[in-house]
């Protein structure tokens, strides 16, 4: 009996706070989430900015499942390891608002290969990255990996995946959009 009041008090709570977390996130605008290129443009477009300008944190939030999950990757200079971290779009929000108040950051794809079966999608996003729109140099460019579900309905991005490019690991050419040739 109290096993049974147990698992019913522990599925209450759990059931009660997806609830809450639902009612969170506002809805995503429909231009946002109709496909594969326009989920990209928007995950693009929310996160890039001038120095101090806010982001619309309610529109990232809305890209992304209640389960997903941003993983940076990179080698710790000290010891030459490689290692993830793991965030929330709730944490990144927390971890980015205040670098973005003191830096400019303007991320833009410039390439992409994407595999899709059914209702999953992989996406390879080669970009870079600009402190502000006018700068003619990348400060830093990689490769973002997309994890994409389509409900029947919408786009939701569930991992952002990403590492940077360095000189040791430079993002491959076929992973770049072709340049447009002089006519």
């Amino acid at each position: 009996m109290k096993r049974t009041v147990l698992s019913v008090i522990i599925f209450l709570l759990y059931i009660s706070a997806a609830m809450a977390q639902a009612k969170e996130a506002k809805p995503a605008k429909t231009e946002d989430v109709a496909s594969i290129d326009s989920i990209l443009k928007a995950v693009y477009d929310v996160i890039s900015g001038d120095a101090g300008e806010e982001r619309d944190w309610d529109r990232f939030l809305s890209l992304f499942h209640k389960d997903a999950r941003l993983i940076p990757v990179g080698k710790n200079p000290q010891t030459g390891v490689t290692a993830a971290s793991v965030f929330t779009p709730a944490d990144y929000i927390e971890r980015t608002g205040p670098v973005f108040a003191k830096q400019g950051f303007h991320e833009r794809e410039i390439g992409r290969r994407t595999d899709r079966y059914g209702d999953i999608a992989q996406v390879f996003s080669a970009y870079e990255a600009f402190r502000s729109k006018s700068d003619k140099e990348p400060f830093l460019r990689g490769i973002n990996s997309f994890q994409l579900l389509y409900d029947g309905k919408r786009w939701w991005v569930l991992t952002i995946y990403w590492q940077a490019e360095t000189p040791e690991n430079p993002i491959p050419k076929d992973y770049l959009f072709p340049k447009p040739s002089n006519p």
